[in-house]
């Protein structure tokens, strides 16, 4: 071993030899043979290649080759291309604050010459010769080749072999391999990408846009990425997730919108217990951003169970100058310029696609179009938001009495259930808690010339058209089984109401009064604050967002320069945890902006209000009251789950039920 340099000894300050600057900054792009083959296909994309053919060996470690059909490279700069910051990419800072290429630093293909033995085969689009550059000796001379470019990479880290003791198996590095290229092949339709590993075929996804991306018309666009999405990630992702296309409002100098999310949302049903479906695009680029993964999770807060984990894979679009993606060596990571307004575009654009009910999705699932999500396949398809049929607002004057004896409600108090939902300007008169019981001014019931209410809408034509179908019966006092045209559908009435009670809650409490200030919750003073040794962060973030801690219920202030007092809480929280509440919202401030904060913590404060205000197990409904659920899930977004992500109902179809009973065998 080498003796270690004692601290007196003083060594003189000098320049590194280039080869040695090369592998340092190796160590930084170079992580693994994944990490060259995504500087290549990088490469490959920006010379406008269509169609980007892998070869490996040994999992990469014995040989790289990447091939393209691009422009190719003159035989002129063929010898540059070997040499440090060496790009046809950026020539100014003006380039480097506004890139729209995915590679720019122009230091990968030195870095990966420093460590391997490279070699360049290209020839020039319009030129009849091509070239062959030999990285380690750098002699050039002519070869065949069609137009286009080849760069191989053998013998990976033979100059450092301390690094190739931390690879793993050639199974491993393979699969990293492919996963680079997978993530880019999921940005480029218009692009064909083949994998072969010891001369094999192990992948190939066939091009499926015939002109570049950025100059297809939007339809053709997002039909090519939903194919590009079907042949990577496979059908089941499709089936199970549903189109995202958002677009600001303001636009461009080129008359386009300044800021646009499109992609595929998975459903809630369709998470996983891993990450691992996650994809999140800037301008083409696959990216690792905290910022774009806390707007997508933000959006499945209340739709998902436990800890599970959505899938997506999203794309957002806007001005090069408005990110900066010169952060890192690798360029995974960006910085936005407004972070708050990308972050807010691709909640909305999440949440907004999300909100629809599944339960749409049965309307027209007659004659051979798309069903309604099965109980033992659970496709889990969602359609976009639009009117399935006359919608009817249920049960706003609904009121669950304590007393379970009681088998229903008098028939008079079942005539409020089939009323129109307001419009947006109309209104929402009867929203609100399943607590709170609108008198009408003259009780139908009350005379005996009233109509019997019916238990379903008078037209009986929409019969049909309902997605969840007629209520039949009530099972043990916990799911309503209802017939609709796919066949049996149960629904967990509690966790039905609870997300209808939360829905209705969130459309009730308005953050902003009329002249733009926020209504603060109400708040309960504590009879002895509560105090705890906070960080300095903590005290400034407590000193900063004064009035958003006020909009939240909460008074904290400093009791000294180390301590935090909690004088006040939110009302419907008086009984929890006064310390962990302020630590967490705290938390939460210092990392998000405050709109985001209040939202957050006013929809938790929501759940727990609706959980409680939800009709609960063992309460016997009528034939009416569940009818009038059914059709309020119908008409409430997000109702396919309550808000604790549990699912609210699940389809039996009629071919199910058939196999079960062994019919037609």
């Amino acid at each position: 071993m080498n003796a270690p340099i004692p601290p007196t000894l003083r060594r003189p300050i000098r320049e590194l030899p280039d080869e040695l600057i090369s592998q340092i900054a190796a160590g930084e792009v170079v992580e693994r043979p994944a990490s060259v083959v995504r500087e290549l296909v990088d490469n490959a994309l920006d010379a406008g290649a269509t169609q980007v053919t892998l070869r490996l060996l040994a999992g990469g470690v014995r040989l790289i080759s990447v091939e393209d059909d691009g422009q190719g490279i003159l035989r002129d700069e063929l010898p540059i291309a070997f040499k440090r910051h060496a790009t046809s990419k950026i020539g100014s800072l003006l380039d480097l604050e506004s890139v729209a290429t995915m590679g720019f630093r122009g230091e990968a293909l030195a870095a990966i010459n420093s460590i391997a033995d490279c070699a360049i085969l290209s020839r020039a689009s319009g030129l009849n010769d091509a070239y062959l550059l030999d990285g380690r000796t750098g002699e050039l001379g002519p070869v065949a080749r069609s137009q286009g470019t080849t760069v191989e990479v053998k013998e990976l880290f033979y100059s450092t072999p301390a690094r190739r003791k931390f690879l793993k198996t050639d199974a491993t590095e393979l699969a990293h391999c492919i996963e680079s290229v997978r993530r880019h092949a999921l940005a480029r339709p218009d692009v064909g990408f083949a994998i072969w590993h010891e001369g094999k075929l192990v992948e190939q996804w066939r091009r499926c846009l015939d002109m570049p991306l950025a100059e297809a018309p939007t339809e053709s666009a997002l039909a090519a990425l939903d194919q590009r999405l079907s042949d990577v990630l496979g059908p089941e992702f499709l089936a199970q997730s549903v189109r995202v296309d958002w677009h600001s409002s303001q636009t461009n100098e080129y008359d386009q919108p300044a800021l646009r999310v499109w992609g595929r949302a998975g459903v809630p049903d369709a998470a996983r217990s891993r990450a691992d479906q996650q994809f999140c695009y800037v301008n083409g680029r696959f990216v690792r951003d905290k910022v774009l993964t806390h707007a997508a999770r933000s959006a499945y807060e209340d739709v998902l169970h436990g800890h599970r984990q959505p899938v997506y894979a999203l794309y957002v679009a806007m001005d090069p100058t408005r990110v900066d993606v010169n952060v890192h060596p690798t360029k995974i990571e960006v910085r936005f310029r407004d972070s708050r307004e990308v972050h807010q575009a691709v909640r909305h654009a999440v949440e907004d696609t999300l909100a629809a009910p599944r339960a749409a999705a049965a309307a027209g699932a007659v004659d051979g179009q798309p069903q309604a999500p099965s109980l033992l396949a659970q496709p889990g398809a969602y359609v976009q938001r639009m009117p399935v049929a006359p919608m009817y607002s249920a049960q706003p004057a609904i009121k669950f009495e304590a007393d379970t004896s009681l088998v229903g409600h008098r028939v008079s108090d079942v005539s409020a259930l089939w009323q129109r939902i307001p419009t947006p300007q109309e209104g929402w008169a009867a929203v609100g808690s399943a607590q709170v019981k609108e008198e009408p001014a003259q009780r139908a019931g009350d005379t005996e010339q009233s109509p019997l209410p019916p238990s379903r809408p008078a037209n009986h034509n929409n019969e049909e058209a309902w997605p969840l179908g007629r209520a039949i019966a009530q099972l043990q006092g916990v799911y309503i089984l209802a017939e609709n045209s796919q066949g049996l559908v149960i629904v967990d009435m509690h966790a039905a109401h609870e997300r209808i009670v939360y829905e209705r809650l969130k459309t009730q409490i308005s953050l902003t009064a009329p002249d733009g200030s926020v209504h603060p919750l109400a708040s309960q003073p504590l009879l002895i604050p509560a105090t705890f040794a906070a960080t300095p962060d903590e005290v400034a973030t407590a000193e900063a967002h004064v009035a958003t801690l006020n909009t939240l219920g909460l008074e904290i202030s400093p009791f000294s320069p180390k301590t935090l007092a909690v004088r006040a809480v939110p009302t419907t929280l008086a009984q929890g945890d006064a310390v962990e509440l302020a630590r967490s919202v705290l938390a939460e401030l210092a990392q998000h902006d405050a709109s985001t904060v209040i939202q957050r913590a006013q929809n938790e404060i929501l759940g727990t209000m609706a959980c409680h205000g939800a009709v609960r197990a063992n309460r016997k409904l009528t034939i009416e009251e569940m009818n009038a659920l059914l059709r309020d899930m119908e008409a409430t977004e997000r109702s396919d789950q309550c808000n604790h992500g549990r699912p609210t109902w699940r389809q039996l179809t009629l071919k199910e039920l058939d196999s079960l009973f062994l019919r037609g065998r």
